[in-house]
């Protein structure tokens, strides 16, 4: 499920925002991506709630602005016991707002200088 609504949200980024001149959000990060960050982290009932909610701030009666998401997590990993062989890709990072309640913040790959 969570697929199939991240190839929905991908399709309307990459297709109908440009068509139809959506590209406008008054929230950063935008309506979508913050909807593909919450399926990312939340379960699908939160994520979908969450971002609705989200969409319906999306206008001229709300200011806008900054506003990642939140989710609640207890990490239990223990980066040293790991089996990968690899280094670890980093997609989000999650800065405490609460106990156990994080910000989602989204890692930028920026281009590297020559």
């Amino acid at each position: 499920m969570k697929k199939v609504l991240k190839k929905i949200l991908s399709f309307y980024q990459r297709y109908l925002t440009v068509v139809f001149g959506y590209g406008s959000c008054r929230y950063y990060p935008t309506c979508s991506e913050y909807a593909k960050w919450q399926i990312d982290n939340n379960n699908i009932f939160k994520a979908v709630w969450f971002s609705l909610l989200r969409i319906l701030r999306c206008n001229q009666l709300f200011r806008g602005g900054i506003e990642y998401p939140v989710v609640k997590k207890e990490f239990c990993i223990d980066i040293l016991k790991t089996k990968s062989k690899g280094p670890v890709e980093i997609r989000y990072w999650f800065v405490k707002k609460e106990k156990n309640s994080f910000y989602v913040i989204k890692e930028f790959k920026g281009r590297k200088s020559c």
